[in-house]
């Protein structure tokens, strides 16, 4: 075997004098092979670092991958809708790779009818899940449900934690908040003042531990900080503007604001309103259309980004591996971008 080349199965048979075949059926637990013409094989894979391609073997057997994926139904928020669109783009691309995906949504942070939407899995012929998770107690039981029928279940986006859910796919949220404070705290050059964080709900476990992650840097490194309790917007502007443009009212001393969801388009709305657009530090999430118009606008300072594309592809990657039996493979970690006015793609 040359040095640096992965050892393949006809390495391993070579390696233990035997056939392709009996390697073959002894990687796949088949009878038919002698006790020690096993456990020459068995040796030799361990010897050689020998890793199987469950994937391409699962390819070149003709089979045909099923998956669902499960979003909340939010017309409003365009990060979702850019989630929606990598998922039929990948539907269409698995074709051909031999992969069906189907795609559904249940209502936006409704626990019960993703519960609902997770028990009806169980009753096709999905091989795995890939779920933007409410955090809740129906939630993670659903999730174990599916899992002692042995599908597989991934959350993106939002987790579920802890559940039996195999992996998270996305950004670590508690890092992503603590970035949003250093930002705005340095942004704010000093000033004493209140903040105000806005989420769409904290049944959302990526706006919770974002909250977290900010409150952390908050209290640690600008003591001069203090923060409003969460305004709850349901990642919808109409809702989410009134409730800006009632913080501003009530906080004159408002310095900040940590938008962790969507709505931003009622933040905007708010600032402007109120003519606080160029005073107010505003650090917001995902690279919307809308988003670069307001960081070129100046009224939002930053944005923390993620890439829906590729947590899309990862959660199919990852549950290919699972259908093929690698229980134990597990997809880079999703990073996060900064962008401000000036650095924009």
């Amino acid at each position: 075997m040359r040095r640096g080349r992965p050892a393949t199965a006809g390495d391993v048979a070579a390696a233990a004098g035997v056939s392709l075949a009996t390697v073959d059926r002894v990687l796949n637990g088949r009878p038919g092979v002698r006790s020690a013409t096993a456990e020459a094989v068995r040796e030799a894979v361990e010897r050689l670092g020998f890793r199987r391609d469950v994937a391409a073997a699962s390819l070149a057997r003709g089979r045909r991958y099923r998956f669902r994926f499960l979003v909340p139904r939010l017309p409003q928020n365009s990060f979702m809708q850019a989630v929606r669109r990598e998922i039929d783009a990948a539907a269409l691309g698995g074709l051909d790779h031999r992969t069906a995906i189907a795609v559904d949504d249940y209502a936006a942070f409704d626990p019960a009818d993703l519960a609902r939407r997770l028990d009806a899995c169980r009753r096709g012929e999905a091989m795995g899940v890939a779920v933007v998770a409410v955090d809740a107690p129906e939630v993670r039981a659903a999730v174990a449900r599916l899992a002692d029928e042995g599908v597989a279940v991934v959350t993106m986006v939002s987790d579920a934690s802890p559940s039996r859910r195999t992996c998270f796919i996305g950004p670590d949220n508690v890092a992503a908040g603590r970035v949003a404070a250093t930002l705005l705290g340095r942004f704010g050059g000093g000033r004493r003042g209140r903040i105000l964080t806005v989420a769409g709900r904290m049944t959302l476990r990526d706006h919770a531990e974002r909250r977290l992650g900010f409150a952390q840097v908050v209290e640690r490194d600008f003591p001069h900080l203090s923060l409003l309790p969460v305004a709850e917007g349901l990642d919808d502007w109409s809702v989410t503007g009134p409730m800006v443009a009632e913080a501003l009212r009530a906080a004159p001393d408002l310095v900040g604001i940590y938008s962790m969801g969507a709505g931003n388009r009622g933040i905007v709305a708010a600032l402007v309103a109120a003519g606080r657009g160029a005073d107010v530090v505003a650090i917001g999430h995902e690279l919307t259309p809308f988003m670069r118009e307001a960081l070129l606008s100046g009224t939002f300072d930053a944005c923390i980004n993620q890439d829906p594309g590729d947590e899309v592809r990862r959660a199919v990657q990852t549950l290919r591996a699972l259908a093929d039996g690698d229980r134990d493979f597990r997809p880079d970690p999703v990073r996060i971008d900064i962008y401000v006015k000036d650095n924009l793609p």
